[in-house]
């Protein structure tokens, strides 16, 4: 069993890694694998619906990102993710922002059905603003919401202040715990027979004709 926890904060050992060592100490001790991912400072261009990655073939995309595709190549062998962000304006950083753009409309079938948690690091306000945002992914994508006994957050300017943060640690561990337990469901539900729903076509009701 394996677990993609994403960094979306361009600094990379800042606050938001601090946070996703918790979640990740807690899934090592369930004996869940972990790979962290850090998505970089590198500009990760948004989708923009060229449609190259549904070609028959050899699939294109009309721009190059890198770290979309590698995470993308990660999440085939995985069983769940954590998606972590800082709080910018309310919101999760851009680069977290169009990586989750991209990554989801190029790998939907590869994401659903599988756990995932947000999570974000925030100085003082604007962190449940930015959780909704990011679990919009999740519950347009079949995937179960692995969530803590508060909202999924932790604070601190700094790393040293996230460390002094003892709910923000506590809801970060227990993060950790539920997604390993859900996982570890998932699983035993499979080998007994239980099949993912079987999905009906999709509909789309288009409101201006």
């Amino acid at each position: 069993m394996k677990v993609i926890l994403f960094n979306g904060s361009p600094k990379e050992k800042g606050c938001t890694y601090t946070a996703l060592c918790q979640v990740e100490k807690a899934l090592n001790a369930a004996g869940v694998e972990t790979e962290l991912f850090y998505i970089g400072k590198q500009p990760v261009k948004g989708c923009i619906g060229c449609g190259g990655c549904a070609k028959p073939g050899e699939k294109k995309c009309a721009y190059d990102n890198d770290a979309v595709y590698r995470a993308l190549e990660l999440a085939k062998e995985a069983d769940g993710f954590v998606f972590g962000s800082p709080v910018h304006y309310a919101g999760m950083s851009a680069v977290m922002k169009s990586f989750m753009d991209h990554l989801f409309y190029v790998g939907s079938a590869v994401l659903a059905n599988k756990p995932a948690a947000a999570l974000v690091s925030c100085r003082r306000g604007g962190a449940t603003a930015a959780l909704e945002q990011m679990t919009q992914y999740f519950q347009n994508n079949n995937m179960p919401i692995v969530t803590a006994q508060y909202w999924n957050m932790i604070h601190g300017n700094t790393p040293e202040e996230v460390a002094q943060d003892a709910e923000g640690l506590l809801t970060m561990r227990t993060i950790g715990n539920n997604l390993a337990w859900q996982i570890k469901c998932i699983a035993a539900g499979r080998d007994a027979g239980i099949q993912v729903p079987e999905r009906e076509p999709r509909q789309r009701t288009n409101f201006i004709r």
